[in-house]
């Protein structure tokens, strides 16, 4: 018993995800997505049909609706260059304007003045019903709410393309109410187009001039206060550069720079003229004026022709002549007034220096005391131009809306002028109809798409399992075989067989899907681990009625065609039922065995249709099953039939039910989960594998029983056609196990 030591590993299962919990999700292709359609077929006929009635009965039934049309044009206006704001006409988005105005034409105040005007609550053609109504009001909201909402529902509005005129048109069961309606909201499109605009004008109108009051008295303040202000500072005009001060500034700048160089002029003659030779002054310095040019000078030639007579006379006549007396006289009086002429230059000098040095006194004293008034005059200058620039902003934005006040009053005659209505509504002469054809043909494709909806829908809900690729990707075991619904025997034929060959379906039909079946189950199971084939086999499933007594039975007989002994142990010993699939006594079996009733070898039941086959059923139900199956008993019983059979193969209950199927899982070298095709449900397949699993039970893989080929998911899975067991002998195949072999070690016929 191999697998209480040991595990075999998955077939076709990585080592990694063996003892994996997690789901492996195959992608959705095209190929999946028709096989879906095949097999909710019968929903999307349905739904064919179901849209075709529809569409029959839409077609025939369609209401006669008289459409009636009118277009305007929507332009920017000729009053554009007078508007207040020139962006609203001309450089805005176009679009945006057109469908700005779309939506106004289908506006709830516009909808609601047209139902007031033609008292379309009251009109049984608008409400589309026959007889006399009751008086109703749009006073009452319901009323109001319903009546406009069917207006705005059959009422369309559109932009023809490129163009900025838009299409109104108007369905109804009478042609001239239709005409009506779509002629109303035009002309009341136009009225509030007009009002409204008007108002808006008007509204800005009445605010500019309320607004321009105001700043007429503020534009006069402010130059009242800066006139004021301009005669206070001296300012001539309005250049606050141009007044007295700053002319009187200028004036005693330059003065003080003429009387500081005057006296730097005066002081350097005075110096030098008092540091110099009095011989040499007339010479180095210009005389001052006033002063008679040269005078100093002359008097020194007089002087000196005076002492050169002298001389002649004073040798020639003697120093006490009269004539020498003379002119000594005269010598003394030239030099007396050279003295006084040197002194008086000197004098003069320093008088000049004097007088020019109080001339700067005074004019830099004047000018820093017009510098102080400078200084002030700026503080004031700078609360001048403020007052100016108040005085400018305020005159500025008066004049600016001044003018926009004039724009505005000319604007608001002018607004009306951007609506022109291209085409009156007229009343249509035939109603509208939709073609039959199309009407049937868009319900049958709504219908189709309806029906493949629906069907992805149930196939997202049916937690059954139904394709082997989906439960390998729940389980994520191999599949081992896909073992087709096995086909009933006639009433005639079932009455010439017996028990076991009514119910085995291998000995009945050798050569069909269901025996080709359980042979490729067989191949699945002895190539499952690449040391030695396993022994003991057991079949389990999920839930009751998945049919593993079956899948047991047949599995057994497939391994008594070989030259090999092959033992059947119905595990079940709550619900037996192994013995009754082969016509045996079921009083005598396992359970006799293990109470020690019985020995093993007299318990072993025979079928004579299978000789290399024996069977031990159950026996009587006993009262604690769980406790046998798990006992030393059975172990040693387990052990005797290894040394006695090739194959064991063990009939479990449900793991899900009882705990018998784990225990005689963890004591099999092979377990075979059974799954019901379209019957077990995901999350029960998954927690039987994980049950397995954690049990240590050797799970190979999974079996998918009762498999109905027909159906999309196996569609051509076991494709035999234009092929056949020629070779092999029909009758009985009891008479050529030499050929059942072949075929055994031939499974990729298939």
């Amino acid at each position: 018993m191999g697998s209480q030591n040991t595990q075999p590993p998955l077939v076709g299962v990585p080592e990694s995800n063996q003892a994996g919990f997690s789901t492996t999700v195959t992608d959705t292709t095209l190929s999946e997505a028709l096989i879906v359609l095949r097999k909710r077929k019968l929903v999307l006929i349905i739904a064919v049909l179901l849209g075709l009635v529809y569409g029959i009965y839409t077609a025939e039934s369609q209401p006669k609706l008289y459409e009636a049309y009118g277009r305007i044009q929507v332009r920017s206006g000729s009053s554009n260059e007078y508007r207040v704001n020139p962006i609203q006409g001309a450089g805005g988005d176009y679009n945006s304007k057109m469908l700005t105005e779309i939506e106004i034409l289908k506006s709830d105040s516009l909808m609601l003045k047209v139902c007031r005007d033609l008292d379309l609550s009251n009109n049984p053609d608008f409400v589309e019903e026959k007889g006399p109504l009751p008086h109703t009001t749009l006073d009452d909201g319901e009323t109001r709410q319903i009546t406009v909402h069917r207006l705005q529902s059959n009422l369309h509005v559109t932009l023809v393309n490129k163009t900025d005129i838009i299409r109104i048109s108007y369905s109804s069961l009478n042609p001239k109410l239709s005409a009506d309606i779509v002629n109303k909201v035009i002309s009341e499109y136009i009225q509030r187009s007009y009002q409204t605009r008007f108002a808006s004008s008007q509204q800005v109108s009445v605010w500019l001039s309320g607004t321009l009051q105001d700043l007429k008295q503020q534009v006069e303040t402010s130059q009242e206060q800066m006139m004021d202000l301009q005669r206070r500072l001296g300012i001539l005009g309005f250049d606050p550069t141009h007044n007295q001060i700053s002319a009187s500034l200028d004036d005693l700048a330059k003065a003080a720079g003429a009387a500081k160089l005057a006296r730097i002029i005066a002081e350097a003659r005075y110096r030098v003229i008092n540091g110099m030779d009095p011989n040499t002054i007339e010479g180095s310095i210009e005389t001052t004026p006033g002063t008679a040019t040269g005078e100093l000078s002359g008097l020194r030639s007089q002087l000196a022709a005076s002492k050169a007579n002298y001389a002649t006379l004073e040798s020639s006549l003697g120093p006490n002549h009269p004539q020498s007396k003379a002119l000594k006289a005269q010598i003394d009086e030239y030099t007396k007034e050279i003295d006084q002429e040197q002194n008086r230059l000197i004098v003069q000098a320093k008088e000049n220096y004097v007088i020019a040095r109080a001339n700067e006194d005074q004019t830099t004293a004047a000018l820093e005391a017009q510098k102080s008034d400078a200084y002030k005059l700026r503080d004031q200058l700078v609360e001048y131009t403020l007052r100016e620039r108040e005085f400018e902003a305020n005159r500025t934005l008066y004049d600016s809306l001044q003018q926009r006040l004039r724009t505005a009053s000319v604007q608001s005659g002018l607004e009306s002028l951007e609506i022109d209505v291209v085409d009156q509504a007229l009343p249509p002469a035939k109603p509208v109809l939709r073609p039959q054809s199309t009407v049937i043909l868009t319900a049958l494709v709504f219908s189709l798409l309806a029906g493949i909806v629906v069907a992805f829908l149930l196939e997202s809900l049916d937690t059954g399992l139904r394709s082997i690729a989906e439960i390998e990707s729940i389980t994520e075991l191999p599949s081992l075989a896909i073992i087709p619904r096995a086909r009933r025997s006639s009433v005639d034929q079932a009455a010439s067989l017996t028990t076991a060959q009514r119910n085995i379906g291998i000995l009945t039909q050798p050569k069909s899907q269901f025996a080709e079946a359980f042979r490729s189950l067989r191949t699945s199971l002895l190539l499952s681990n690449t040391t030695h084939p396993p022994k003991y086999i057991v079949l389990t499933s999920a839930t009751p009625s998945e049919g593993k007594t079956t899948a047991a039975s047949n599995l057994a007989a497939i391994l008594a065609q070989r030259d090999t002994r092959v033992l059947l142990i119905d595990g079940d010993l709550r619900r037996p039922n192994v013995h009754h699939r082969f016509g045996l006594n079921g009083k005598i079996g396992l359970t006799t065995v293990l109470t020690g009733a019985t020995t093993l070898e007299d318990t072993v039941q025979r079928v004579p249709e299978i000789p290399n086959l024996d069977i031990l059923p159950s026996g009587p139900v006993p009262p604690f099953p769980t406790e046998m199956l798990s006992s030393a008993a059975m172990d040693a019983i387990l052990k005797r039939c290894g040394e006695i059979y090739n194959y064991i193969v063990i009939d479990s209950p449900p793991i899900l039910s009882v705990t018998d199927g784990v225990i005689l899982a963890r004591q099999a070298d092979a377990v075979v989960l059974v799954v019901r095709h379209g019957k077990s449900s995901k999350h029960v397949v998954r927690r039987a594998r994980d049950l397995l699993l954690r049990s240590g039970a050797a799970i190979t893989g999974i079996v998918l029983n009762a498999v109905d080929l027909n159906s999309p998911e196996y569609y051509g899975y076991y494709g035999y056609s234009g092929y056949s067991y020629a070779s092999v002998d029909s009758d009985s195949w009891e008479k050529t196990p030499v050929a059942a072999d072949k075929n055994e070690s031939g499974e990729t016929e298939r």
